[in-house]
């Protein structure tokens, strides 16, 4: 079996082998990928993280061997910084949050033939915070990130991409879309019984789920529609009140966190606006 990763900040993944082709997702740099095919320019691939298959522009790819792959798979290491340089001896890859540092030691990662510094805020799965706590104050990162149909980064995200990496943070692996999302988890049957850190989905009349966002509190929701933003929510569904109506209608809340005793009191969340987000060094700290 062949094996690549992403060497580039972000790589689209495309329905056909053609820059034209529709992007249905992102690699970010270090996600590893299996090749399921070759045509022309172009690689066929199965994603690591969440399964997703499309096409990747081969330049954007490096070959990895089985052994590579496997060191990559062992240790994953996650960037915590919005945008950060890693550093190799002659030129820079700018990261976004959420991107893979490969075979990471605590300052350097290594991919190919390049080794690579890196001196902003890192998270390792196994060293990750699976709580309410942890989820908001990664998804508040992402408030005012454009919205951007099968993006993945804070240049560009869309609904099930912004839970997903919310929740990589966390060691927790989500698949690509709503569609998919929706059958991880258990449910949670009253809106009374949710927690900050629930995973709100929401259907388009047809009994079809095509939209999701996090359960902040005090009634709030993160999601990205038009740019990731904060609205309230109640079982009706997201009251967006710069309209003044419901934009989406509530179908079901999952949770994928453990029960937890103490919900994050309602002054976390006071505005909802990027005033309230702390500096990134506070966050991470």
């Amino acid at each position: 079996m062949e094996y690549a990763a992403c060497q580039v900040s972000l790589a689209a993944i495309r329905a056909q082998p053609s820059d034209k082709s529709e992007m249905i997702s992102q690699l970010l740099f270090g996600e590893t990928v299996f090749i399921s095919g070759h045509k022309d320019g172009w690689r066929q691939v199965v994603c690591t993280w969440d399964e997703t298959s499309g096409w990747v522009d081969a330049k954007q790819l490096i070959p990895i061997t089985p052994s590579e792959y496997e060191a990559c798979q062992a240790h994953p290491s996650f960037s915590l910084s919005l945008v950060e340089g890693l550093m190799a001896s002659d030129h820079f890859i700018p990261l976004t949050m959420g991107a893979t540092l490969p075979q990471y030691d605590g300052l350097r990662c290594r991919l190919g033939d390049h080794s690579y510094q890196f001196s902003g805020p890192v998270v390792a799965p196994s060293e990750a915070q699976r709580n309410s706590n942890w989820i908001v104050k990664v998804a508040r990162r992402y408030l005012n990130a454009p919205h951007l149909w099968g993006g993945r980064s804070p240049f560009g995200i869309d609904s099930a991409g912004l839970v997903q990496m919310v929740f990589k943070s966390a060691g927790v692996r989500l698949l690509r879309n709503p569609a998919q999302q929706v059958a991880q988890g258990h449910s949670v049957d009253f809106m009374e019984q949710c927690q900050a850190g629930d995973l709100a989905f929401f259907d388009n009349g047809k009994g079809e789920i095509h939209h999701v966002g996090i359960i902040l509190p005090d009634c709030h929701v993160i999601h990205a529609s038009g740019k990731v933003r904060l609205d309230k929510l109640d079982h009706f569904g997201i009251f967006n009140a710069e309209q003044n109506r419901y934009t989406h209608q509530l179908r079901l809340v999952k949770r994928l966190l453990p029960e937890e005793k103490e919900q994050i009191s309602a002054d976390d969340n006071k505005s909802g606006t990027t005033d309230d987000l702390i500096n990134q060094t506070a966050l991470f700290a």
